[in-house]
């Protein structure tokens, strides 16, 4: 078989967490009876350009460019996050944060201040907040913040802006936010989170199309089992995890679905 990689950079949220997601593929590697180079790929390394290589192998992947087909993969599996909000399930919201000194109680009292996002082909951080924004815009009230900063790239460039006071609110993917607080709780302590959007599909695992069927297929069963393994807990514990699903294409209808209603009701930006 041609030499395939695997990274888990989406979630690894510090150095021992991206320890823990490489001995955990490593062990559902070996369930499936093959190997794939993890190789680093450390922020700020833009992720559109990782998730262009032909040789993905299993690959965390936002659920958006899976469900547009920005990039040729095939989804493999999904976490079900370990959070009671996830339900047992491969699902996933975005927490509405603000700094932890802030005035600001509910999202309503955001408005007229300053908002900011990811990347416009990221779920977490632009698709599911522009959705959960929907509800409060009117006819009379088509904007509804003062001032909007966009491209800040990553959750941790959500949360360094609402920590250094340069925006009143933004959104963080709950799983990274869930992992980011059990590992470096300093960087927490000065946030709140004054709601949630909707869930929707969490980002997953993916593959090149040149990665054998056979090979996907073995996977999937693997991350399936993973939960009922003896090594699983405590690396499970350190990654904040239930299990995994697997997943198809056709899961990520939602993320269309939620970016069809913004652009059909004239909001395609977050204003």
């Amino acid at each position: 078989m041609a030499a395939f990689i695997a990274n888990a950079r989406m979630y690894a949220v510090t150095p021992e967490v991206e320890e823990a997601w490489k001995a955990l593929l490593g062990h559902v590697f070996a369930m499936a009876g093959t190997d794939f180079d993890y190789v680093p790929y450390p922020a700020p390394q833009p992720l559109e350009v990782l998730w262009e290589r032909e040789d993905l192998g299993c690959v965390f992947m936002c659920g958006y460019p899976i469900a547009f087909q920005l990039s040729a993969v095939v989804p493999i599996a999904a976490p079900i996050p370990a959070g009671p909000w996830a339900g047992g399930k491969p699902l996933y919201r975005s927490d509405l944060i603000v700094r932890a000194d802030s005035p600001f109680q509910r999202i309503e009292d955001t408005f007229g201040h300053r908002i900011g996002w990811t990347v416009e082909h990221s779920h977490s951080g632009f698709n599911a907040l522009r959705h959960h924004l929907l509800a409060y815009r009117t006819p009379d009230r088509p904007t509804l913040y003062a001032q909007v900063r966009g491209n800040l790239v990553t959750a941790r460039g959500i949360l360094d802006k609402v920590l250094a006071g340069e925006i009143d609110v933004g959104p963080l993917d709950a799983y990274w936010h869930d992992l980011i607080r059990a590992h470096r709780p300093d960087l927490t302590d000065g946030i709140r989170v004054i709601g949630s959007t909707g869930m929707a599909p969490i980002p997953s695992f993916v593959a090149v199309p040149g990665l054998p069927a056979e090979t996907v297929l073995r996977l999937k069963a693997a991350f399936a089992a993973a939960h009922r393994q003896p090594w699983f807990a405590d690396l499970a514990a350190t990654l904040r995890l239930q299990g995994f699903a697997a997943v198809e294409q056709d899961d990520f209808a939602t993320t269309l679905a939620w970016d069809r209603e913004a652009r059909d009701r004239g909001y395609p930006t977050i204003a």
